[in-house]
């Protein structure tokens, strides 16, 4: 973690704690309101949700469903205050099935969020999620031609 107080960390990180039991919890209003009104969540597979109400009702939808009973899983790997009161950070995370002992490392996520501290709470304005698939063609590229 770089550039910001203790507090600060501590604060993301229990934002990001609620996060993931508003999942755990299948809980589409407690994840909702992680958000801010107005944020932009653009899924794995390239889905853009705008609004806390479109990403708290998509979320519910999974729940009430293919994602009954599922959990995730992850951590922060790094924050970095822009400003005291707007952060970039970068968490790992993977869901974890209802009838799965460990989640599959194919599922493995990375997600850049974009927080605003609002009111004295931190809210995510902006979530991107990508699937971890090892070596990408551009790494495989510059490690080529930097031989």
């Amino acid at each position: 973690m770089e550039n910001h107080s203790v507090q600060g960390v501590r604060e993301i990180e229990y934002l990001f704690g609620k996060l993931k039991l508003a999942w755990d919890r299948g809980d589409g209003e407690a994840y909702g309101a992680c958000f801010t009104e107005d944020a932009d969540y653009v899924t794995f597979q390239g889905e853009h949700l705008q609004g806390r109400k479109a990403i708290a009702d998509t979320h519910q939808q999974l729940w009430n469903n293919v994602l009954r009973g599922s959990t995730l899983e992850g951590e922060i790997k790094k924050i970095h205050f822009v400003t005291p009161e707007f952060a970039i950070f970068h968490g790992l995370g993977v869901v974890k099935l209802r009838w799965q002992k460990t989640a599959p490392k194919k599922r493995d996520s990375i997600n850049t969020n974009v927080a605003v501290k609002q009111n004295g709470e931190w809210k995510i304005a902006a979530f991107q999620n990508s699937r971890i698939t090892g070596t990408g063609l551009m790494q495989k590229i510059f490690t080529k031609f930097s031989k």
